[in-house]
């Protein structure tokens, strides 16, 4: 069965022609290799070596039920100047969100609780239907964990106005996916750009732009324009990767110039680092919970946990 499987999929492949679209913002986009333009980084593109900020966010679930969810957030910036860092910005905090019934429906709403100083985002901005289509898994009502996703979004939006470079590099793509997301999009900064790892675009015959794309061109590095502020990008020679990029155009070449660790060739290395600080590990993880759950006066906590954690014990006996 799985030979039959491997080899209708590979039919499929074979299948698919240059000749296609690109379906983008529900519109139809022809591809053509005029589309496709160098990047370069002669010695004219590194006359000016910019400051970059890459920014990106970690979150994790540290104890949650049916009706309440603590979570950890962090989210960090990294700026480099001639591919050395020089700066580094980080916010954490604790976000508790709950569950209440209003206006016949479950609305979950949220409470930051900052490490230092005042949080990134307005909590009236997280109060949400647990029903809204953004956060909504198919026809059942979201997870209550799923704020955390929000709050860290609109954390990582809001960093973006703090930091003091010349081109800032967000994790993503610049367009709203939540609700209330807008409002932080339209405070972002002019210098504001956006580098998404994956794409879920598609042609019209099923393929996907990224893999099509690359092989129909035979630019060393190149950017191909959706529209004026929205490109496909390949950013090193010797990479097989090809991401979707958001911003000014001449911001490429630096990115480009910063994309040349063997870690990951064609990615942003500072876009890795910034990964990095801002993850929060399983260990670190851990560590928090047993800090709450082992504390005498959180018992009453441990008689929800154990309504919801039933899945945690069949994963255990393997």
């Amino acid at each position: 069965m799985l030979q039959e499987a491997l080899r209708q999929l590979k039919d499929k492949i074979s299948a698919f022609s240059p000749q296609d679209q690109i379906i983008f913002n529900n519109r139809l986009i022809e591809i053509s290799k005029a589309h496709f333009l160098p990047i370069t980084t002669d010695s004219s593109s590194k006359s000016f070596s910019p400051s970059i900020a890459f920014v990106d966010g970690g979150q994790a679930e540290i104890i949650s039920a049916g009706n309440f969810c603590l979570s950890f957030i962090r989210v960090a910036a990294l700026v480099y100047s001639n591919n050395q860092k020089i700066k580094e910005y980080k916010d954490e905090f604790y976000l508790l969100t709950t569950a209440k019934y209003e206006k016949d429906d479950i609305f979950y709403e949220s409470k930051t609780f900052p490490s230092a100083g005042k949080t990134l985002i307005d909590e009236n901005d997280l109060q949400i239907s647990s029903t809204d289509v953004s956060i909504r898994l198919g026809m059942e009502r979201a997870a209550i964990t799923s704020v955390a996703s929000v709050a860290r979004r609109f954390a990582e939006l809001s960093l973006c106005g703090k930091i003091s470079a010349d081109i800032i590099v967000l994790d993503g793509i610049l367009k709203p996916s939540y609700r209330n997301e807008e409002k932080y999009l339209s405070l972002l900064p002019a210098k504001v750009c956006a580098l998404a790892k994956s794409s879920s675009l598609f042609t019209v015959s099923g393929n996907s732009p990224l893999v099509l794309l690359n092989k129909l061109s035979s630019l060393p590095l190149w950017s191909y324009s959706i529209d004026d502020a929205n490109f496909f990008v390949k950013l090193h020679p010797r990479s097989k990767h090809v991401f979707r990029f958001t911003g000014n155009r001449d911001y490429l070449p630096h990115l480009a110039e910063n994309s040349k660790d063997a870690i990951f060739l064609g990615y942003p290395y500072g876009l890795i680092s910034a990964d990095r600080s801002a993850r929060v590990s399983n260990e670190e993880k851990n560590s928090l919970r047993m800090n709450i759950l082992l504390k005498a006066e959180n018992k009453e906590i441990m008689e929800y946990l154990s309504a919801t954690n039933a899945h945690d014990i069949l994963d255990s006996l393997g």
